[in-house]
């Protein structure tokens, strides 16, 4: 993937500017008209003691970050890369390095039920802990931070970026967040602090006590919930299934505000049990109101020998859905289809009306159908 160098934009050109750049992939911005912000280069410029491992015999330690749980001996790295054991501790290697900083429509997350129409301040560093064979970004999830160009951004210049370009929301996205868990952490901490939202969309892939911490200073997520079979984790993700639905219940009991994503991929995922199956795990430990995205696989990475995924199997997903008590289920990746609007539930009026990343029309009354009244799950304007 080619790295594009551009200024951060405005928000009066970004609506005209993000059609474009929607397709250019991760962008890099050069920050050189922020007073705090270096010049893009290429390595990592410090290390930080990394939380959640504990100490292990003749100097190895092992990572609590996640649930591969990595016993990494002394000058060794963990399996997402950018975790360092020097002499019996263990650092980060990410924090304050992102690779990709930008803006984004907040339905690129994507999240349809927070705030619609806004932008967020995205950020991403190095690394990931899955394989996936289809990673769009791989050329930064599977690389290291000394190989990736990135740029010298503290927490607090992220959340001094968002407010100088009036963008409400801080989205930690692109790669896996968990990898550069500290300064997310911090970052939305001070966040927080000066009226910026967090989101983070993720795998899922975290510790339950990491997250619990993290999940107090998010206001929403989109978990890629990517099958639902043990099985399919280990052969398309290099992971599991039980910690990533662990995580989904967490963020619900927590309050953040969950959206789910299922990337179907065809002969991998996409039968009609599995589809069902899924479903009706999110009515039953979510709840009907958790809008779930089945988003049209391309082929990618290691995964180009099979098809796009037809059209008509993301319609019966959609179908088996509704049929399963989902009150919200959204079509991705298939510019211009129906199923990218928000409806009302009850009477089946359109509310939020969208083209691509672009909202362009809304019905929402303090939350409620503007025709009758039924209120709408969401974190609304």
């Amino acid at each position: 993937m080619e790295l594009f160098f551009e200024k951060l934009i405005s928000r009066r050109n970004f609506l005209k500017k993000c059609g474009w750049l929607a397709m250019s992939g991760v962008v890099v911005s050069k920050l050189s008209q922020f007073a705090h912000a270096q010049e893009a280069k290429l390595g990592y410029v410090d290390a930080k003691k990394a939380l959640y491992y504990k100490r292990l015999s003749n100097r190895r330690v092992q990572c609590t970050l996640c649930p591969r749980a990595c016993i990494v001996s002394d000058g060794e790295r963990g399996f997402c890369r950018v975790r360092e054991n020097r002499g019996g501790e263990y650092y980060t290697l990410v924090h304050s390095n992102p690779c990709a900083v930008h803006i984004d429509p907040i339905e690129k997350k994507p999240l349809f039920h927070f705030r619609p129409g806004t932008a967020a301040l995205s950020i991403a560093t190095a690394g990931c802990n899955f394989t996936c064979k289809n990673c769009q970004n791989y050329d930064i999830s599977q690389a290291r931070p000394d190989d990736t160009v990135n740029i010298r951004l503290s927490p607090g210049d992220v959340v001094d970026l968002a407010l100088k370009y009036e963008t409400p929301t801080i989205a930690y996205t692109y790669t896996e967040p968990t990898v550069f868990y500290e300064y997310m952490l911090e970052t939305s901490k001070i966040a927080h602090r000066k009226g910026v939202l967090n989101i983070y969309h993720s795998n899922g892939y975290i510790s339950q006590e990491a997250l619990a911490v993290l999940a107090q200073h998010l206001d929403g997520a989109n978990v890629d919930l990517k099958g639902f079979s043990d099985s399919f984790y280990r052969e398309v993700t290099g992971g599991t299934l039980k910690p990533v639905l662990e995580s989904l219940k967490i963020l619900k009991k927590c309050g953040v505000w969950v959206e789910i994503t299922n990337l179907v991929i065809p002969t991998k995922n996409d039968s009609d049990n599995m589809i069902e199956e899924l479903c009706q795990w999110v009515k039953s430990e979510l709840g009907r109101e958790t809008p779930v995205h089945f988003s049209r696989f391309y082929p990618q990475y290691k995964m180009q020998n099979l098809p796009p995924t037809p059209v008509e199997t993301l319609k019966k997903a959609a179908e088996i859905a509704y049929s399963s008590g989902l009150d919200y289920v959204y079509i991705g990746n298939v510019p211009g289809i129906a199923e990218e609007n928000t409806n009302c539930p009850k009477c089946g009026k359109v509310l939020v009306g969208r083209t691509g990343y672009h909202v362009h029309s809304y019905e929402l009354d303090s939350g409620c159908c503007r025709y009758c009244r039924t209120e709408i799950a969401g974190r609304w304007k």
